[in-house]
């Protein structure tokens, strides 16, 4: 792990939890790709009220990413690198955008809660992320829910 914050993150939890010690090394990542709204994801996270996110399929294919298990343990750290929390996915779907249900919108805990928010801002975010590999997104596309659970953090 480069990341000297995450490896001291994960150490204290690893002290915490030694039925861990021999899980595969965490996912170090922010939440968003813009500075104010990847703290802002951070901060719900940190308070409970973000409980999920979203990725797009083609996006991971790209940067040649797995796609989260059930199990996987992710540090979030803050935009300068800082790592805040540890996080354990507890459940992955992946369904086309246009069906991705109301209720996965409010586990995000962003915006309003609302599925028509979520929609709003992930549609946004996915055309910035496709642009560089010149694709754009679509309502078929197919959209990777994650659902985690906050294990350990420092808020």
């Amino acid at each position: 792990m480069k990341n000297k914050s995450a490896r001291t993150l994960w150490g204290d939890f690893l002290d915490q939890h030694l039925e861990y010690a021999f899980a595969p090394e965490p996912r170090v990542t922010q939440l968003r790709d813009i500075q104010q709204e990847a703290n802002s994801a951070l901060q719900l996270v940190l308070e409970g009220k973000k409980r999920a996110r979203s990725h797009s399929l083609l996006g991971l294919q790209f940067r040649n990413e797995p796609l989260p298990r059930i199990g996987d343990f992710t540090i979030f750290t803050d935009w300068e690198g800082n790592a805040q929390c540890v996080v354990r996915t507890v459940g992955v779907t992946l369904r086309p955008l246009f069906s991705v249900p109301a209720s996965h919108a409010k586990l995000e805990g962003q915006g309003d809660g609302s599925l028509e928010s979520w929609k709003k801002s992930h549609w946004e975010y996915f055309t910035r992320e496709l642009e560089p590999f010149g694709k754009t997104p679509t309502e078929s596309m197919i959209v990777v829910c994650e659902v985690f659970e906050k294990v350990y953090g420092r808020g």
